[in-house]
């Protein structure tokens, strides 16, 4: 019987040492989960300050430069605004000289103005000139609309990237008032790219058609943003 008894207490120890053993390597195995989940979390907050720190000093980056260009932009101004040749091509006496400029240069397309003014300004009171036809093209996705995304790229933006306007239109007159005729158009301080030119004699007159384009440039807004930055 005691030898009975010593072979149970055994068991009865090894099954209480390995209830033992098992708590323990239960209880290291949390205190180990834990430890790498706080351990995650920590380099993952890390990194996140780390692209916040990063995005802040872009932005710190880009105001400086900004502040840095104002006085070199203000120069810049000063001097366009005592250009001769920007002064005499103002519109208005009261206009600023860089006023020539934004004027040269819109920043949308308009092209019924276009018209009106090809109409009613370069051509108007050239003696002897006959406007036969004129004709703007709207731009497509702009001022109209058209599912054909070949036809809006080709007619919208140059082969520069400069946004346009087509515009085509045939005068006649006599020789004189061709040559005013195109020489306004040099002398427009709309930009205009003439593509196409021809003179035809027509009995006892001359016909001139002309194919050609005006730019013009999109307002750029100037605005800050809110960013949102993701873990």
């Amino acid at each position: 019987m005691p030898a009975k008894d010593a072979a149970i207490r055994k068991r009865t120890q090894i099954a209480k040492a390995n209830r033992t053993m098992f708590l323990w390597v239960a209880a290291i195995s949390a205190v180990v989960g834990f430890a790498l989940v706080g351990s995650l979390f920590l380099v993952q907050k890390a990194v996140f300050n780390e692209k916040i720190l990063s995005e802040k000093d872009k932005t710190v980056s880009i105001l400086k430069s900004n502040n840095a260009n104002i006085s070199e932009l203000e120069a810049q101004v000063r001097i366009l605004d005592n250009n001769q040749a920007l002064i005499d091509s103002k519109a208005k006496p009261d206009d600023q000289a860089i006023q020539v400029i934004l004027d040269a240069l819109p920043s949308d397309a308009n092209s019924l103005a276009l018209g009106a003014s090809l109409q009613n300004k370069l051509f108007a009171n050239i003696e002897g000139l006959s406007i036969d036809s004129l004709q703007v093209d709207p731009v497509v996705g702009v001022e109209s609309f058209s599912t054909d995304l070949t036809l809006q790229d080709a007619s919208t933006v140059s082969a520069s990237g400069q946004p346009e306007v087509a515009f085509r239109f045939t005068v006649s007159g006599s020789e004189v008032a061709l040559k005013e005729a195109l020489s306004r158009l040099e002398r427009s301080i709309r930009a205009i790219d003439i593509i196409s030119l021809r003179i035809e004699n027509q009995g006892n007159k001359r016909v001139l058609s002309v194919q050609a384009r005006a730019f013009y440039e999109p307002t750029r807004v100037v605005e800050l943003k809110d960013k949102t930055v993701k873990p």
